[in-house]
Order: C-alpha cells, then sequence, then structure tokens
C-alpha cells in the first residue's frame, strides 16, 4: 500500500499565524514553495494555508500592506490534511473532494510534509493523474 509519506514532499515548514505575508513571502522564496501551513501561536495546530496567490490577490491586489497584515487574518475555513499513514486512494479522495492542490500530512499531531501536484505528478499513473484533475480543476 502507497502512503501519504511516501508520495509526500518532506520537510514542510510551519509559518506561525502572527507572522506578516511579507515575511511569509520570504520564507516562500527561501523554500522554493507557493504555500505554507499556518500553525495557530498557541499549540502549533493546523489553523489554514497561506498561497502565493492569497498573498498577491488577497493583500496586494486589494492594496493593503503585506507588512501589516499576518497569515493568521488571511487563513480562512477548515483546513485539511492528512496522516501519513493514509492511503493515496484516500489522498487523493481528499483533494478531489475539496478541490485542494496542496495537502499537509500530519503525524503524530506534527506536520511532516506536504503532498503537491508535483509529488502527485511524480507518484501517480497517466489515468490516476488525469482523474485527478478533471476533479480538481473542471468542477466549478
Amino acid at each position: 500500500m502507497t502512503t501519504a509519506k511516501d508520495i509526500m514532499h518532506a520537510g514542510a515548514q510551519w509559518i506561525p499565524a502572527h507572522e506578516t505575508l511579507d515575511r511569509a513571502a520570504q520564507l516562500m522564496r527561501e523554500l522554493n514553495v507557493g504555500a505554507l501551513p499556518i500553525a495557530d501561536d498557541a499549540d502549533e495546530r493546523l489553523c489554514g494555508i497561506l498561497t502565493d496567490r492569497d498573498i498577491v490577490v488577497g493583500c496586494v491586489a486589494m492594496g493593503h500592506d503585506p507588512s501589516k497584515i499576518t497569515a493568521g487574518e488571511m487563513a480562512r475555513g477548515t483546513p485539511r490534511w492528512i496522516d501519513s499513514g493514509a492511503d493515496v486512494g484516500d489522498v487523493l479522495h481528499e483533494m478531489q473532494e475539496h478541490q485542494i492542490r496542496r495537502l499537509p500530512v500530519i503525524e503524530n499531531k506534527r506536520l511532516v510534509g506536504m503532498i503537491s501536484e508535483a509529488d502527485l505528478a511524480q507518484h501517480l499513473s497517466e489515468d490516476q493523474l488525469a482523474q485527478w484533475v478533471e476533479q480538481v480543476y473542471a468542477r466549478a
């Protein structure tokens, strides 16, 4: 059985909810990633995911100063995640059901990695990948 841990990109890093969006953008650049899981300040629990698009569209394009808006202020909705031992079918279902392209992987209540489109492309068959793309991108 292929698990979430088998296909994830290890070494994902949190951004604390109190960090500003300009710092988040710097961290994304340093890590060469387009998204960061947001951890609440109290006990490092997942409270959202911040993407580069969130920073551009939700802050900069709205005329806000990214040095004054925090990652936590951008966190919306219920964050989705998957256990590291979950089957790849469960990973695909979670991502398809919620139309998400990045999924944090949690083990023993700790972030251990992220699964992105690139990870799926490396580990899925062409048919599986095509079905995933159709479900995530085609539904309105």
